[in-house]
């Protein structure tokens, strides 16, 4: 004797299933580019000097210094060498301050990253 099988058609939750509390209240981490970008900012503004000087002494372009001080480009390590040398920061500080600011929850989810200059 054969079997007849019914099937029941799956409904489509919006937004998935559900998910544990846990994963619900969670921010989403924010981007290493936008925080080491805003202690980049934070140390020229604090040096009280301007993108031109610090691009020109970095010998990197302006609007390319400006866009990794927001978190818009992903810099190589040799762009950040340069930076941090004209900026008289070494890149164990850049990292060690950008580590610091993200440790302490000083984010605001991927748009930015608040920073204290106290070293």
């Amino acid at each position: 004797m054969e079997h007849a099988t019914t099937r029941t058609p799956l409904r489509l939750v919006p937004g998935g299933p559900p998910r544990p509390a846990a994963q619900r209240a969670r921010r989403p981490e924010p981007l290493l580019r936008v925080a080491v970008g805003s202690v980049l900012r934070a140390e020229r503004a604090g040096q009280r000097r301007t993108l031109a000087d610090v691009a020109t002494a970095a010998r990197v372009s302006l609007p390319y210094l400006s866009e990794v001080e927001r978190g818009r480009k992903e810099p190589s390590s040799e762009v950040l060498a340069a930076v941090c040398e004209a900026l008289d920061l070494t890149l164990v500080d850049l990292l060690a301050r950008t580590g610091s600011a993200l440790a302490r929850g000083g984010t605001g989810g991927r748009s930015g990253v608040t920073l204290s200059l106290a070293a």
